[in-house]
């Protein structure tokens, strides 16, 4: 390879190794990267889904807990193992970086799922068995085990909240934007990304349920303590080949700086006309040594402009740079498309809690002695994921592309409004199936009975989790995509969490109104949500599911008529480049 070759094969996106040195894209990097990282995936879903598709069951028949109780306990802890992300990205964007933070936040993961499986298995700390009909008269669970369990469960969280910002991002950061033939290798992962997950996920819910509900909980948590510890091996396996993105400096205390010296200007007089000269910014030098590239300023939020106006004292407070400015605005603007996917993130929550309820009062035989579990339900919603996400990127993206020119397609914003009519759709055929299920339970006189299984086969649910993994190939990629491709360089980390924060608070959410319309409906006649689902009203529970999906669909088309796509940062590339040729045409003259 030649000097000038040698010289093309370094990265143009400011990605080094560990040492901090210069990587060439031809030795790092790419798929041959990413692969340790999808296959660390798959195996990482396969011990969290292990744990929380099924999560639900264990709760209800050994902490012999209500369904409104377990399904906040199962929702409270899977928003909390969402919303923790946020500090795993601050903790990696500002100080140790995303592949440090990751391999500590692994052996905080692995800690958790290694004390949760002993707390399932060892005599005098896993919780006394109970061979009475009504659980009621079951012996509770200790103190000691309950803390033992939940101190577990919520270590386990702790873990992935520096994992789950981190990894998409080290992946996506294998790809460089500046080299076409990554970029368009780029628009794919995050596709194959969600693929990997699905397909962990699908293994959960079919195999490990099926240990956990007819071996044993010991074996059933062990495997997914066994898988993640290979997961992470596998990961380290590839560290000689990862590109790595330098710390950059707290993306808070940045965005913080820029707000608060907006408001300090806020009487300051602006200039009439958009003259750059006004305002602060960086040498495009300055920034190619960090390989970066300054953003140009936009129309947007302007009240934010004041932040870079060359007015007052200049210390870090009081004077931000153009570039940092946009990098504010652009997290800003998510905020709106972050607030729209709440709601469908609460039905995503419907999931492992009342959707595998619902399946525990039908008929789950399916051939001579086999019985389906009821999380198993779940692994539809995988498969018909990973499905429709082979025809999104192999069928539709190609047809889609012939008419608009995109090389998604459609938007991402147009692939997130195609999921949530999908989420309409769902929450109406779930309250139908709902309504004709109390309608057999009252036919053979089983609204009263909690341990009698109704004559009608479990399979009546699975509409609602086809439909469900369809959605999620629209909307859940879309979502990660776009709020990692929508974030400023140097805050990818922070972007990815913005998607986690979405389940977050979904999750959260739907804690919320499980107890409130739980805690309503019964004090005016008739509960919505009892233990007893043949005496529930779930059907109405679902139906005004539905009409909230509705009026968060109409909300999402005033937000994306007003969103604004940020500019790609190979643009200000593009602009560099034409100085560059105007400058040499003078020079010439």
């Amino acid at each position: 390879m030649t000097v000038e070759e040698v010289g093309d094969d370094y990265t143009k996106d400011g990605t080094v190794d560990l040492r901090g040195n210069p990587v060439r894209r031809s030795i790092r990097g790419r798929w041959k990267a990413c692969s340790f990282v999808v296959v660390y995936e798959v195996f990482e879903r396969m011990a969290y889904y292990g744990i929380s598709s099924n999560l639900v069951i264990y709760m209800t028949t050994k902490l012999h807990q209500g369904t409104v109780k377990s399904s906040n306990n199962v929702t409270n802890w899977v928003g909390t193992s969402w919303l923790t992300p946020i500090l795993g990205a601050y903790v990696a964007d500002a100080h140790l970086g995303r592949y440090i933070t990751f391999v500590i936040s692994c052996a905080i993961y692995f800690s958790g799922m290694l004390v949760l499986t002993l707390s399932v298995s060892i005599p005098g700390i896993k919780p006394p068995e109970c061979s009475t009909a009504n659980a009621e008269d079951c012996k509770k669970a200790s103190v000691l085990q309950l803390a033992v369990f939940f101190g577990a469960l919520y270590t386990l969280a702790i873990g992935t909240g520096g994992t789950k910002p981190n990894i998409s991002t080290i992946g996506a950061d294998q790809f460089d934007v500046f080299d076409p033939k990554e970029k368009i290798q780029k628009l794919s992962f995050f596709n194959w990304w969600m693929f990997s997950i699905f397909f962990g996920t699908l293994f959960a819910n079919t195999v490990l349920v099926y240990v956990q509900d007819n071996v044993g909980w010991a074996l059933g948590y062990g495997l997914p303590t066994i898988g993640l510890a290979i997961s992470i091996s596998i990961f380290l396996m590839g560290t000689p080949f990862y590109r790595h993105k330098l710390p950059t400096g707290s993306p808070f205390t940045k965005m913080a700086r820029v707000i608060v010296a907006s408001l300090r200007k806020a009487k300051a007089p602006t200039p009439m006309a958009r003259d750059l000269t006004h305002f602060h910014e960086l040498p495009s030098l300055e920034y190619e040594r960090k390989g970066a590239f300054p953003i140009q300023p936009t129309p947007s939020l302007r009240f934010l402009d004041r932040a870079s106006l060359k007015s007052g004292a200049t210390h870090k407070w009081n004077l931000c740079t153009i570039t940092e400015v946009e990098e504010t605005k652009q997290m800003l603007r998510m905020l709106p498309v972050l607030f729209i996917t709440f709601v469908p993130s609460m039905m995503i929550a419907q999931i492992n809690t009342l959707f595998v309820k619902q399946g525990t009062t039908l008929d789950r035989k399916v051939t001579g002695n086999f019985s389906i579990p009821p999380a198993s339900l779940g692994g539809f919603v995988t498969l018909s994921m990973l499905i429709s996400i082979v025809i999104y990127d192999r069928v539709f993206v190609k047809l889609t592309r012939k008419f608009t020119g995109n090389p998604r397609g459609v938007t991402l914003l147009q692939r997130m409004g195609i999921g949530l009519i999908f989420h309409i759709l769902i929450m109406i055929i779930a309250s139908v199936t709902e309504r004709y299920r109390l309608n057999i339970a009252a036919q053979h006189g089983l609204t009263h009975q909690t341990k009698v299984e109704l004559p009608l086969t479990i399979f009546a649910l699975l509409p609602q989790f086809v439909l469900m993994g369809m959605a999620d190939s629209f909307l859940e990629v879309a979502k990660l995509e776009f709020f990692y491709d929508q974030a400023p360089e140097s805050m990818k980390s922070l972007g990815t969490s913005y998607s986690t924060t979405s389940l977050a608070v979904g999750n959260f959410m739907s804690s919320f109104l499980l107890s409130t319309v739980s805690e309503i409906t019964k004090k005016r006649g008739r509960g919505w949500i009892l233990n007893n689902l043949n005496e529930s009203r779930l059907d109405y529970y679902y139906l005004f599911f539905a009409a909230l999906n509705l009026v968060n669909f109409v909300l999402f088309l005033v937000v994306v008529r007003f969103y604004v796509y940020r500019a790609e940062v190979t643009d200000s590339v593009d602009v560099k480049e034409v100085e560059m040729k105007v400058n040499d045409v003078k020079e010439n003259e």
